[in-house]
């Protein structure tokens, strides 16, 4: 076997290469930090990424260097020229806006894993701006990484601690907008979080996310990132998320905090603004089209309100649903549940599983019942039937045209903000972050 020269790799890391590699195959791209030191990674330029084993490599050849070193006189004075303007262009990005990058984790700060096949988180929440070099010439990137989980992984403490590390960027005048990154599966989660945790803002604050690593060629994390960058710059100043709104790259939507929710497994336009318009659409140029009134930037500080309080639940009605489940969620000390009922909000009432008793009993003992639709689309109304009517009667809180999990996150928030239950009850029913659309029209249905 032929004897393999020591390889330096961090001289070469994101500069374009050319290896020549066993059968003298040849390849030539960026070369970009990998988590695996028995593997050189390199970024072809298809746009797709290739895993090279070091054992199988035989050269690696700098081709900027190397194209330097033919250079005549000539040529020589124009290379001066080009490292001038380079000094030039070094010194604008230095009065570019700031904004603000919060990486916590999902596919958009992951990779590929080229032994497994399966994706992984990043090892370096830097890697993102070198595989999407296109938001450091938008604004001065401010990078910060408080933990790396996969959406599954995501509780109360992490919105807390989201939520405490962008009011310090908001407060902070050299800051124009924050972005943060997350996994799909509960971006709205988080985003509603924030929406009620951060109350009114003076900048934007951008989620955004993707459905494919950002190392992969097909990744939709490049247009999400800069369309979300340009958001953080824009006037928008309210609690939004920034996604593809179809499957090519040709814009996204931006949309309210609480009135959006992943609607496919896989698409990578998979956010959908529920009985609700996009709030903009953005173009990957930096263009803006306003569909929805906003509010605009302030001076004013922010300030959070990190409550949460963890004995709130999330359920679904559905036939042959035993009402034991809400006794047993009274017996472990919980102080509100959200039910995704039927139709205008409707459990049964009767017969076998009814769950009629069981309610009363949860709303006599002071537990707080609130119902959201399942349909997801339209709004609840307790007076159409009369299943509906005993049940407010009851004491259900009905939230209108609230999403699922926006209501549960609302309903933690204050049960941890408000001792009097009475007050959480009358703030449920109030529109405190645009969670409410009490005008909904046949256009807000599937957009």
């Amino acid at each position: 076997m032929e004897k393999r020269v020591k390889i330096e790799t961090d001289k070469f890391l994101n500069k374009r290469v050319k290896i020549i590699a066993d059968e003298d195959e040849e390849f030539e791209g960026v070369m970009l930090y990998s988590y695996d030191p028995s593997v050189i990674l390199l970024k072809l330029d298809n746009g797709y990424n290739i895993g090279i084993k070091k054992e199988k490599i035989k050269k690696i050849e700098l081709i900027r260097q190397e194209r330097k070193k033919e250079k005549g006189e000539g040529e020589k004075k124009e290379e001066k020229g080009k490292r001038k303007e380079e000094k030039l262009k070094q010194a604008r990005q230095k009065q570019k806006p700031k904004v603000a990058f919060i990486v916590t984790g999902g596919t958009i700060a992951s990779c590929l894993d080229y032994e497994t096949g399966a994706v992984k988180p990043l090892t370096r929440a830097e890697e993102i701006l070198q595989i999407a070099p296109k938001i450091s010439e938008i604004a001065e990137p401010v990078i910060e990484c408080p933990f790396l989980v996969f959406s599954e992984n995501i509780n109360a403490e992490h919105f807390k601690k989201i939520a405490k590390i962008v009011e310090s960027k908001l407060n902070d005048r050299s800051v124009q907008g924050v972005v943060v990154l997350s996994g799909t599966d509960t971006a709205h989660y988080i985003a509603s979080a924030l929406a009620f945790m951060l109350g009114k803002i003076n900048k934007p604050v951008v989620l955004t996310c993707s459905q494919r690593s950002i190392d992969r060629g097909s990744s939709d994390a490049l247009l999400n990132l800069t369309c979300s960058c340009y958001i953080a710059l824009s006037d928008i100043a309210e609690v939004t998320l920034v996604s593809h709104a179809s499957l090519s790259d040709e814009y996204c939507w931006c949309l309210r905090a609480t009135k959006c929710r992943k609607m496919h497994t896989s698409r990578r336009d998979t956010f959908r603004p529920i009985n609700s318009k996009p709030l903009a659409i953005v173009w990957p140029d930096g263009k803006i089209k306003i569909l929805q009134e906003y509010n605009k930037r302030s001076e004013g500080k922010v300030k959070a309100e990190s409550f949460f309080e963890e004995k709130t639940a999330l359920i679904k009605w559905h036939p042959n649903a035993d009402p034991a489940l809400l006794e047993f969620l009274l017996k472990q000390g919980y102080k509100g549940v959200v039910i995704e009922a039927t139709g205008f909000g409707h459990v049964a009432i009767e017969g076998k599983f009814s769950w009629f008793n069981a309610i009363k009993k949860c709303v006599e003992s002071g537990m707080i019942v609130a119902f959201a639709p399942q349909t997801l689309y339209g709004r609840l109304d307790p007076f159409v039937y009369e299943t509906g009517r005993k049940l407010a009667k009851l004491g259900v809180l009905y939230l209108h045209d609230i999403l699922p999990e926006t209501a549960y996150i609302k309903l933690a928030w204050l049960l941890g903000k408000e001792k009097d239950k009475e007050k959480v009850k009358q703030l449920m029913l109030e529109n405190i972050a645009n969670e409410f659309n009490f005008r909904l029209s046949s256009q807000d249905f599937l957009i």
